[in-house]
């Protein structure tokens, strides 16, 4: 066999993931506040770059056209077997060399009202304020929502406990009712009262209070020094803060001591526990998108143009500059600033329509949830939306990261309307969302009684009945995941409480 040099042509596909690209990919999972930063620090460094101050809004639905379709599409990369590592395939467009000073497009290249992705030819966003380096102290709503995570599995309770944290004011307290909050989540009054007990044995003791007694008696509670005795004071502080001791002493039935010891122990105790976090200024969620009912009854979704940062590409004043600069390395530097620029005003544009495009489809998806309450969540993944709106799962992923959905019902981040599936008993009937069955486990057992106890062979009856098709080892799982004990305990404790209540 000899060995001769020879020449071949062959034709394949490269992705190229050039900086301005990857900084579009970063960008996309940015929160509003984190983007709106990474704008502030662009407008200070690019002199092409101004901000837009009264952009006219769009007009209703004008997201939804062919080429808001088309500009979302290009998010996807090009190579079929990397698909994920990018979210568009029109790099070269962006990077093309910039027009020249005779172009009839010279003047202001006003952004479109959604404006919105930005990127820097370093791959890193610049922060111009030094105190933006100084670690921040950690919040109450920060510090309860780590213990949301942990304490509660379940996506429909999680809700309402996201719920409850953003009700709570810097004192520790909780704002509003439990009716209030299951009116708004169209959840059942118990399973919130549920949620809230639990909540009320985070930390800080005597955390989501209604009023100071309750507030009082979880911290009580947590020391293990609540009875019958201080339980009575509690229900008579009037009393107490009138300096009434007398009528205290009555209505309490205790000795003078008895009484004296019970007032320094309360005295104790802090009456607003969250201040401990108060030094924290809590940062308002503000919604990326906006969903309300319409009058044809369907949903209106539109964009929160209060999140969205507006520029412009001061191409006049490029062009002014251009003519008056000599040495390549300042031209250089003109040309990168205005490409940069373009990138960022492209960038933005298309990120704003890819978010709205997923929001649709997430709301399209869960309009029973939104219609009727928290038990008609549907089962959703990133694929199911992925291959409605002819996207890649990482988009859709990226896309629900940080960012929020301000519904009738309330303020959701996009990530909470994916659950798991369960699948139904009939083929003809759908599959049911894992936070709906876990939610229908809950009721099955907080509506047994001691002489009936259900155990999980029981509970997959009862589901099954339902159009559940569930296994028992699942049941189980769930039961455990919500922290519910077995049928053997529950019908121990049961039975011990009702001994208890007869004693009484």
């Amino acid at each position: 066999m000899v060995l001769t040099p020879k020449l071949e042509l062959r034709q394949g596909q490269q992705l190229v993931m050039t900086p301005q690209l990857q900084q579009a990919i970063r960008l996309l999972q940015l929160s509003n506040i984190e983007l709106t930063a990474f704008v502030e620090s662009e407008l200070e460094r690019n002199p092409l770059l101004e901000r837009e101050e009264a952009a006219e809004a769009p007009p209703e639905g004008a997201a939804a056209t062919d080429e808001a379709d088309n500009s979302a599409a290009d998010w996807e990369a090009s190579e079929p077997t990397r698909r994920d590592e990018a979210l568009a395939s029109d790099a070269p467009a962006a990077n093309g060399a910039p027009s020249g000073p005779d172009d009839d497009r010279l003047e202001s290249d006003r952004t479109s009202w959604a404006a919105l992705r930005p990127s820097t030819h370093s791959g890193e966003v610049v922060h111009g304020n030094v105190e933006e380096f100084v670690p921040s102290a950690r919040s109450l709503a920060d510090h309860l929502t780590e213990q949301l995570n942990v304490a509660i599995t379940d996506p429909a309770q999680r809700l309402i406990g996201v719920h409850l944290i953003h009700m709570v004011d810097e004192a520790g307290y909780l704002l509003g009712s439990v009716a209030e909050v299951a009116e708004k989540l169209g959840a059942p009054t118990p399973l919130v009262e549920k949620v809230l007990s639990v909540m009320q044995g985070f930390d800080p003791a005597g955390i989501l209070a209604r009023d100071l007694a309750e507030c009082l008696a979880l911290q009580l509670k947590d020391l293990n020094r609540y009875d019958p005795q201080i339980a009575k004071l509690l229900d008579n502080l009037p009393l107490l803060a009138s300096h009434n001791l007398a009528a205290l002493k009555r209505a309490v039935d205790v000795e003078t001591d008895e009484l004296v010891e019970m007032i320094a122990e309360i005295k104790q105790l802090n009456p607003k526990p969250g201040l401990k976090f108060g030094s924290v200024e809590i940062q308002p969620v503000l919604p990326d998108v906006l969903v309300r009912p319409s009058q044809a009854g369907a949903w209106s979704i539109e964009l929160n143009n209060e999140t969205l940062p507006r520029v412009l590409v001061n191409r006049s004043y490029y062009t002014t500059v251009s003519k008056t600069t000599h040495s390549e390395q300042d031209k250089t530097y003109l040309v990168d600033c205005l490409q940069n620029a373009n990138w960022l005003v492209k960038s933005l544009d298309q990120r704003a329509r890819t978010i709205l495009r997923v929001a649709q489809e997430i709301v399209r998806q869960q309009d029973g949830f939104l219609t009727h309450g928290i038990e008609h969540l549907k089962p959703l993944n990133l694929r199911t939306v992925a291959d409605a709106i002819s996207m890649h799962e990482s988009t859709v992923s990226r896309v629900t990261s940080n960012k929020y959905m301000s519904t009738p019902r309330g303020i959701f981040e996009l990530k909470y309307f994916f659950t798991s599936a369960i699948s139904a008993s009939s083929h003809a009937a759908e599959a049911h969302s894992s936070a709906s069955v876990r939610h229908r486990i809950r009721q099955l057992i907080d509506a047994e009684v001691p002489q009936s106890v259900l155990s999980d062979d029981k509970l997959v009856e009862y589901l099954r009945r339902d159009g559940i098709d569930i296994a028992r080892r699942t049941v189980a799982k769930y039961r455990e995941a919500l922290r519910i004990p077995s049928s053997v305990q529950r019908r121990r404790e049961k039975q011990m409480a009702a001994r208890l209540s007869a004693g009484m």
